[in-house]
């Protein structure tokens, strides 16, 4: 059994996918029909290219009905939805189809467009997963690699690996679980990476992995 812990990182392919939407009914259709990386990647672009920010910007769905179509209530239904409570993509669409549909308004909407040059271009991304070099076989190695790598890998083990390869935790937690560190994966499984920066969320997880290394 593998008791060490390999560090990766991740690149994306921005892909278009030749779809879009010009109003609600159309963008309730393109959220049935899109692959599940489409919906991970509208709803973590922000997060991924604004790291920076805390809290990170609303979704693409949301941030575009705001803006491009002018309905707030819907806009803030749709920016709402709490991300760290899924589990998987498709339970993601599903939340979101949900609210589309429930919307009171919906027979109505299809009259509400946007102006020509800013439809809702459904878009994906393909991810490329890179080793670091980086392997910590004790949790001391852990924290101190911990600080070396690039944001990009603290956001792979972190978000990806939880929702996009429904790993059920990020890898972080459950390889801690796997070598007997079981307080410390729960601690590190109950934060909530959506309302901090990667750099915050770094420096919180090495924090709380620090107190656990033997002196």
């Amino acid at each position: 059994m593998e008791t060490n812990f390999n560090f990766y990182s991740r690149l994306n392919l921005i892909e278009l996918l030749g779809r879009r939407a010009k109003n609600v009914i159309e963008l309730l259709e393109g959220l049935r029909q899109v692959p599940a990386s489409s919906i991970y990647y509208h709803t973590h672009r922000f997060l991924q290219q604004h790291h920076f920010l805390s809290p990170e910007p609303p979704n693409d769905f949301a941030f575009w009905v705001v803006n491009s179509l002018g309905l707030d209530i819907l806009g803030e239904k749709l920016a709402s939805v709490d991300l760290v409570k899924f589990r998987t993509i498709e339970g993601l669409r599903k939340k979101y189809i949900g609210l589309l549909e429930s919307f009171n308004q919906i027979q109505t909407l299809r009259c509400v467009e946007s102006q020509e040059g800013e439809e809702f271009h459904f878009m994906s991304c393909r991810t490329f997963v890179l080793p670091t070099g980086y392997e910590a076989r004790d949790l001391r190695e852990f924290s101190e690699i911990l600080q070396k790598v690039s944001i990009n890998s603290i956001y792979f083990h972190v978000f990806e690996a939880r929702l996009r390869l429904e790993r059920g935790e990020d890898d972080f937690s459950n390889w801690l679980e796997s070598i007997g560190q079981k307080a410390l994966a729960r601690e590190i499984s109950r934060l909530d990476p959506y309302t901090m920066t990667l750099e915050g969320l770094r420096k919180k997880i090495f924090g709380m992995v620090s107190r656990y290394v033997r002196t």
